[in-house]
């Protein structure tokens, strides 16, 4: 089997052919990194390497797998982990001068299922600094361009990650989401980021324990691998006091809901959220193709509450406990983004804070109404087209002005509100030629239900070329002007820090 054959496999398609003794984890591992010496300077996508010690896993995978003894679901998958996530003994930098040289003694515990179950961790993936924004680009590691045009962004804060899956560098990855960090991304580079409801996988380094608004999930680049790896990272931690114990099966064996019997809601613009017209009409023939084959598919209205101001405030809460801080002590460790959400945040009052969760309640009943009946409702993810690296964030949508610099992730960070579901699903490409993601939302808790849909229409649109999932000329690929490194001044360290030194708010 050639090696761009190999690299193409799902994780599902590689594991089998573990199992028939077809393919090794040594020589899979050899394949990755091969395809990663060739792509990843192009893109910019993998940061921080753990190279000597994922040959040797590897190489114990391939004993393993020779004897017929895996020891878990994924033995002998290379994954990524997001530069968020603590990963014992590799360079964790949050793409953050303040710590370009954090190495963390323990896992996170997602991670270390994902560790529990074979996989490998081969890499980080690159982040915006402190995963604040929509563009993933730091001043340790440079920014992460689009497989489908390296000078164009990768979305954020998991961009590292949806730009490794697109580019077949890997199989899986991990991500994180506070408004839309999982769905963005994974919508504009072709792959599938799903945000769980916040019970489902434990994430017990949020800096506020009762605070829904940032969650962990998987990414993939088809539902049958994220249903894969969310059977994996899906777990309790008693130091997440939101996660929930569930059936270790819970989403094993999982069947997909008969198209027939969906009964689906839309809105193209989450009630009044900015969307470029290209874009519209890119969801609009996506609804096209759909609504035949489906029991029901119905415009539903999505303005639920001031959902901008609650999710400004909720969010500001976070950033100001994981970050005020230590930017008050040594402010020259954090750029310019970091500083402006602080100032936002100090803005804000108790009252404030009241009224936000209040309205936030609110914002939950409304949705339960308007959902009722209904498996799913479908948005777009993205309001833009991707726009070149260089520019921070999109300053202008359908004529109208960003007042801050995350607004243009409204389509997902109104869905981050209600603390349900919500998935991204690649559906062809938009009038620009980049891909288009499919976003859809779920009930509160119910997760089995919004995966059914997911792979149902995944199912559907799969069979079509216009709407499959696209995949990137990768042999095309060339460096970009200005380079995707450039803006590097903060170099990782090599200078070990003390682990738990850093705190994340996504």
């Amino acid at each position: 089997m050639k090696q761009e054959d190999i690299v193409q496999l799902s994780a599902r398609d590689v594991l089998v052919a573990f199992a028939r003794h077809d393919l090794t984890p040594s020589d899979y591992l050899e394949a990755c990194l091969t395809h990663i010496s060739r792509v990843n300077p192009l893109i910019n996508a993998l940061t921080a390497f753990d190279t000597e010690r994922a040959v040797a896993a590897a190489a114990r995978a391939t004993a393993r797998w020779a004897a017929n003894a895996p020891i878990g679901a994924l033995d002998g998958l290379p994954i990524g982990v997001k530069d968020l996530q603590d990963t014992a003994g590799l360079l964790t930098t949050h793409g953050s001068p303040r710590a370009r040289g954090n190495v963390p003694e323990a896992d996170l515990p997602m991670v270390a299922r994902l560790r529990a179950a074979g996989a490998i961790v081969l890499a980080k993936t690159n982040v915006p600094e402190m995963g604040a924004g929509g563009n993933s680009r730091n001043p340790v590691w440079g920014a992460t361009g689009n497989p489908f045009d390296p000078a164009l962004i990768a979305g954020g804060s998991s961009g590292g990650s949806a730009a490794a899956l697109a580019a077949d560098m890997l199989p899986l990855c991990t991500g994180s989401d506070t408004g839309g960090s999982l769905r963005l991304p994974a919508a504009i580079c072709g792959v599938v980021g799903y945000r769980p409801s916040v019970d489902v996988i434990a994430h017990p380094t949020r800096p506020l324990g009762w605070s829904g608004i940032s969650v962990l999930g998987p990414m993939a680049r088809d539902m049958d691998d994220l249903l894969l790896m969310l059977g994996v990272c899906a777990g309790h931690d008693a130091n997440d006091p939101l996660s929930m114990p569930s059936a270790p099966a819970r989403f094993a064996g999982f069947s997909g809901k008969p198209l027939s019997a969906l009964r689906l809601g839309w809105s193209e613009d989450f009630g009044d959220a900015p969307v470029d017209a290209d874009i519209r009409a890119t969801f609009h023939a996506r609804l096209k193709a759909l609504a035949p084959h489906v029991a029901e598919c119905r415009a539903v209205d999505l303005n639920l509450g001031e959902m901008d101001r609650t999710f400004d405030i909720l969010r500001a809460e976070s950033f100001l406990s994981a970050f005020d801080g230590p930017a008050q002590r040594a402010p020259q460790d954090f750029g310019d983004t970091i500083h402006a959400n602080l100032a936002l945040g100090r803005q804000f009052t108790l009252a404030d804070r009241g009224w936000a969760h209040a309205e936030q309640t609110r914002i939950l009943r409304a949705f339960n109404a308007r959902i009722a009946g209904l498996d799913a409702i479908l948005l777009p993810t993205v309001p833009v087209s991707p726009f070149p690296w260089t520019q921070p964030h999109a300053e202008r949508i359908d004529g109208q002005e960003m007042d801050i610099y995350y607004r243009w992730l409204a389509l997902t960070y109104r869905g981050s509100l209600m603390g349900g579901p919500s998935i991204t699903l690649p559906t062809g490409r938009d009038g620009a030629g980049m891909p288009f993601g499919l976003q859809m939302l779920g009930p509160v808790r119910g997760d089995e239900g919004l995966l059914a849909v997911a792979k149902a229409i995944e199912t559907l649109f799969a069979a079509d070329p216009e709407t499959a999932r696209p995949r990137p000329d990768l042999a095309r690929l060339k460096p970009v002007e200005p380079g995707l490194r450039s803006i590097v001044t903060h170099p990782p360290s090599t200078q070990p820090q003390r682990a738990g030194a850093v705190q994340t708010a996504v």
